[in-house]
């Protein structure tokens, strides 16, 4: 009887997770249904539900083709070029400051780590204005630099990355440095190729940092050839008219990006979230 129940209940709770599921991606798909369809069926069967609101009675890719000959195009490479930009530079940063906090034992190392955390705990829209000034006035308005570097000393992917030096054992430091190992062949040579998964998670935490920004690329990139994927797309909305197929195809091409990352890396990333903040 007990073994029933508790199948009962599993079942229950499985059939439960799959309609909560299913409820989430019901405005994803009729998103990506949307941006195959015609502009005269956008709107046409969403009021009565039925088949025909999410399988196009006429396909098409024309708003793909729309969305990649016009700025939208530049402004996705823009995105891809900031994010992959600030992975690479990133992860120099927060690996450099994670060994210093964590193996390296610095003075005042406890206080800099206070601060890290206090740090990314800031609304980043808190200092976005002030600082989208100050980039002005040292000429970096419309610029890669402008539009990267606040991406590079993320607290959350130093926070990251230090937990997991943290369960490292502490013995392979102590072992390095008596064959005589300076501090940068330990970090290179034994923290990092033991790094590899949470590097991922905090290469992907970076990334979507940078590829999901919309206030700070708002503020500091005016011209046409430097905005990014979602400035673009919040531009597509017109005064009087919208194509709101072609925001979809936008949509639907900022959403594949992260997506196809996630899941190129995902064994890794779930790896580095099941080890981050164990300990030795």
């Amino acid at each position: 009887m007990i073994a029933q129940q508790s199948k009962f209940i599993k079942v229950l709770l499985t059939v439960i997770a799959v309609l909560v599921t299913l409820a989430f991606l019901v405005p994803t798909v009729w998103m990506i249904v949307s941006s195959l369809r015609p502009q005269s069926e956008t709107f046409a069967n969403a009021s009565d539900i039925s088949i025909w609101t999410f399988v196009p009675e006429t396909w098409t890719f024309q708003h793909y083709a729309n969305a990649l000959t016009g700025d939208f195009a530049r402004a996705l490479l823009n995105s891809l070029i900031i994010a992959v930009v600030s992975v690479v530079l990133g992860l120099g940063v927060a690996a450099l400051a994670a060994f210093a906090i964590s193996a390296m034992r610095v003075r005042g190392a406890g206080a800099v780590f206070a601060i890290i955390v206090i740090s990314f705990l800031v609304p980043f829209e808190a200092i976005a204005v002030p600082l989208s000034a100050s980039f002005r006035e040292i000429g970096l308005h419309n610029t890669y630099v402008g539009l990267i570097l606040p991406g590079l000393g993320h607290g959350l992917a130093i926070f990251y990355l230090r937990q997991f030096f943290d369960s490292l054992p502490k013995e392979l430091t102590e072992a390095a440095r008596m064959d005589g190992a300076n501090w940068w062949t330990i970090l290179t040579q034994v923290y990092l190729p033991l790094s590899k998964s949470s590097l991922v998670g905090a290469g992907i935490i970076l990334f979507m940092f940078q590829w999901q920004a919309y206030l700070w690329p708002l503020l500091v990139a005016s011209r046409s050839d430097m905005l990014v994927g979602s400035i673009a797309v919040a531009r597509m909305f017109g005064e009087y008219s919208t194509d709101y197929g072609t925001i979809f195809a936008g949509s639907v091409l900022l959403a594949l990006v992260p997506a196809a990352l996630l899941f190129f890396f995902q064994r890794q990333f779930t790896q580095s979230l099941a080890t981050s903040g164990m300990k030795e």
